[in-house]
């Protein structure tokens, strides 16, 4: 699937970074997920270390300040944990499975990482409660209100796929694509990445229409490209109606390979119109961070799938 994945999606145009301290960073954050109890046991460490959180921070966030790449990376460590949970631990197999957890996780995030909320001490809940205090000390409340309610339509995104997965059905390509940009949990990634490179000067300025169509379109860029180079593995593992190439297939009538020709050309198309949409936004100061980070996820996110044992 990646050679297929080289030779069909067309490169970010984009200069390929990474962030000199993510050796560094990898090793404190494999330590902190240790230490948090979210990789209990060999197998889901080596998951762990396998997704290689810090390779993609460090390519998404690849000049920001240490600290905030260490935030990153452990959202995403988390995120992977959480995924893997999901998918290969069958957490996700049924909303009502997966339903206390998401309870838990959502009364952390109701608690904005604030002193008043008593800690959660091990394991998915203490990861996360971690990553909100952390949010909140770096003083911008305006991303942290962001990222919580990101971080609460990843949760309940999450329940419709394992409505599907329960009742093994493929949902429609424009159901899949809407509920995709919060599956993939594109977004809180994003959040914590302007963290790094300082809010927007003008208020609301992420609300504006030219902005908000551009968000859409990075989010959606990671998450196909993420499918498109997954789905081989997918493929092998188990019958996961959760992908894109698989909403293609089953709406179309078409066989896979058709569908996953089909993919590639949507990530095209889409990649075509972001540069489009962001040369617009060039020389407008207030874009300057929004632009950079959404730039080295949409870079970052394909250049760490053709390394990503994860996919192998």
């Amino acid at each position: 699937m990646r050679s297929f994945a080289v030779s069909a999606l067309h490169e970010p145009p984009f200069p390929a970074r990474r962030h000199p301290e993510t050796d560094r960073v990898a090793g404190e954050s494999l330590a902190w997920a240790r230490a948090l109890g979210l990789v209990a046991g060999a197998e889901r460490e080596r998951r762990l270390r396998r997704a290689a959180a810090a390779e993609l921070a460090g390519r998404t966030c690849p000049d920001g300040p240490v600290e905030r790449l260490r935030l990153l990376t452990d959202l995403i460590g988390w995120l992977f944990v959480m995924d893997d949970a999901c998918d290969d631990d069958g957490l996700g197999a049924t909303p009502v499975r997966l339903a206390p957890t998401v309870a838990a996780l959502l009364a952390v995030l109701d608690g904005y990482g604030g002193p008043g909320t008593p800690p959660a001490t091990r394991g998915l809940a203490a990861g996360l409660d971690d990553i909100c205090r952390r949010a909140r000390a770096c003083g911008c409340p305006a991303l942290l209100l962001r990222l919580v309610s990101q971080l609460r339509e990843y949760l309940l995104a999450l329940l419709w796929e394992a409505g599907y997965r329960e009742h093994h059905r493929v949902p429609a390509v424009a159901e899949y694509v809407q509920l995709r940009r919060h599956t993939g949990a594109a977004r809180p990634a994003f959040t914590l990445t302007d963290l790094a490179y300082g809010p927007a000067a003008r208020p609301g300025r992420h609300a504006e229409p030219a902005v908000a169509a551009l968000d859409v379109l990075a989010a959606d860029l990671v998450c196909w490209c993420n499918d498109i180079f997954s789905f081989g593995k997918e493929h092998r593992t188990g019958a996961d109606p959760l992908n894109l190439v698989t909403s293609i297939a089953r709406e179309s009538g078409a066989g896979e390979a058709v569908a996953l020709r089909t993919a590639a050309a949507r990530f095209n198309t889409a990649l075509a119109a972001y540069v489009e949409g962001d040369a617009a936004l060039v020389g407008d100061p207030d874009a300057a961070g929004f632009l950079a980070a959404r730039r080295n996820w949409i870079r970052g996110t394909y250049d760490w799938s053709l390394r990503a044992a994860r996919y192998a």
